[in-house]
């Protein structure tokens, strides 16, 4: 029998919970995060899913198929067309224009992971780069399910970021990680035990970047 993303998440077990479960998750949940903490977050991940959509451009380069060529061509157009503008509007209504986004400094920790996810990905092969993309694009529609399986957190009005919770429990996110992991779980049945180990320094990398990207909200660092 062949790998699956759980055995990533296994393999890399105190990690991956230290990313879903991080105090800048736990705050949000809850609504005690701080306003300036998650606005600090909001402008970085917008730098963030820019390098993403990089990222994608990579993926359709890195394609030896016709599925996976659409494949990686529907992520980057997602991330254009739809979750950029998305994000801007999100940010719009917490006082953030559109062209403070666009003259922002990157944080240490938003250049420390997009740059690891396209190093990943030139050096290596289309499931490195995958691999490496995983705990963003799983992460955060498992830390949306393991937020309302919280007996803690807070919904509706109450929260001011219910919205965010909202946004990667819905369906469209939601779908397009399931995809994720049945394109991921197709791939890793395939691995040796020799190219999983690899894979599983790749995947404890990005999630402990993911860490530092949380830790970098609460901090509000640059």
């Amino acid at each position: 029998m062949g790998y699956r993303f759980t055995d990533l998440t296994d393999a890399c077990h105190d990690d991956w919970r230290a990313y879903v479960e991080h105090d800048f998750v736990r705050d949000l949940g809850n609504g005690t995060l701080e306003e300036d903490a998650f606005r600090h977050y909001l402008q970085q991940d917008y730098l963030f899913l820019i390098h993403f959509a990089r990222a994608y451009a990579l993926a359709a380069y890195k394609s030896r198929t016709l599925a996976d060529l659409r494949q990686a061509h529907e992520g980057l157009k997602a991330i254009l067309d739809v979750e950029l503008g998305l994000h801007v509007g999100f940010c719009r209504e917490w006082d953030i224009s559109e062209a403070q986004l666009a003259a922002l400094p990157e944080a240490r920790a938003t250049m420390a992971y997009t740059r690891y996810v396209l190093d990943t990905g030139n050096r290596g092969d289309l499931l490195d780069l995958h691999v490496a993309l995983a705990p963003c694009l799983v992460g955060y529609g498992e830390i949306a399910n393991w937020l309302n399986a919280q007996d803690t957190t807070v919904r509706g009005n109450t929260n001011p970021y219910d919205a965010w919770i909202a946004m990667y429990e819905g369906e469209e996110f939601q779908g397009a990680m399931r995809a994720e992991l049945e394109w991921l779980d197709a791939r890793l049945a395939d691995a040796t035990p020799a190219r999983f180990g690899e894979l599983v320094e790749v995947f404890r990398d990005a999630t402990r970047l993911e860490i530092d990207f949380w830790q970098m909200g609460l901090d509000r660092a640059l």
